[in-house]
């Protein structure tokens, strides 16, 4: 990767915006940013570089998200398939065809908000389930290894459950925590920076205090039924992300 301005800048931008995410929703939506590092590297080199970047910016999120804000029981669920998941995304990383992961998240996470709209965008309370839980937690844990998308499999089980918005932003902060954590290590097996990328890592952590105090600041500002509005739309744009991904992967 070519060290420039520019390369600094846009890298810098991206990260931020990651980080305006993290304090606004608690987690999730880390591929939004994403598509502005694809601008001066690779994916793979994007990987590396965010995987240290994904723990501190977890870490300093967890000032904001508290433990009084984390949904337990709902973790207990979920940590020990996220964590499995990982693994096996680790070992299926260079056999699973990416774009098909993509393209299928992607219809399922349209399909899943295209049941909300029809319903009436109203958040409609459903009972916990262990099975939906854990199968949640697997697909996040594959689909964050693979395709940076863990977001859409954890909101299509949480969001039903009608969690305020503290507890929703809370919980996902504290599950893509571990699993950023988890997933570092792998990741830098499969990635090892060169010594411009962690030039650029050194300068994108500057944006970590603003960015997620910024985007903790509008989440105050929001009431439930916004935030819950927000994350459906947000699910829309990671959705649209991933098809992009996946179409263009096979047209290109």
């Amino acid at each position: 990767m070519e060290l420039t301005a520019a390369t600094v800048l846009i890298a810098f931008a991206g990260v931020f915006l990651i980080c305006f995410m993290k304090g606004a929703f608690g987690g999730g939506f880390s591929i939004v940013g994403i598509p502005l590092l694809s601008f001066v590297m690779d994916p793979v080199t994007a990987g590396g570089l965010l995987a240290p970047l994904f723990i501190a910016m977890d870490l300093y999120a967890l000032r904001y998200w508290k433990p009084s804000t984390w949904s337990k029981p709902d973790l207990a669920l979920l940590l020990p398939g996220l964590v499995i998941g990982i693994g096996f995304g680790y070992l299926l990383f260079r056999v699973l065809d990416h774009r098909a992961v993509a393209i299928v998240m992607a219809m399922t996470t349209l399909m899943f908000v295209g049941l909300w709209l029809a319903g009436g965008s109203e958040v409609k309370i459903a009972p916990r389930s262990s099975p939906k839980a854990v199968a949640a937690g697997l697909a996040s844990g594959v689909s964050t290894m693979v395709a940076h998308s863990g977001g859409p499999p954890l909101a299509m089980y949480l969001l039903p459950l009608g969690l305020s918005k503290e507890v929703y932003a809370g919980t996902t902060s504290l599950f893509f925590t571990v699993g950023n954590a988890t997933k570092a290590v792998p990741w830098l097996l499969l990635v090892r920076p060169a010594g411009n990328v962690w030039i650029v890592m050194a300068a994108c952590l500057l944006a970590i205090p603003t960015g997620v105090w910024l985007g903790w600041r509008l989440h105050g500002r929001l009431d439930q039924q916004q935030i819950y509005r927000a994350c459906y739309g947000l699910l829309v744009v990671t959705a649209l992300k991933l098809l992009w991904d996946g179409v263009s992967g096979y047209l290109g």
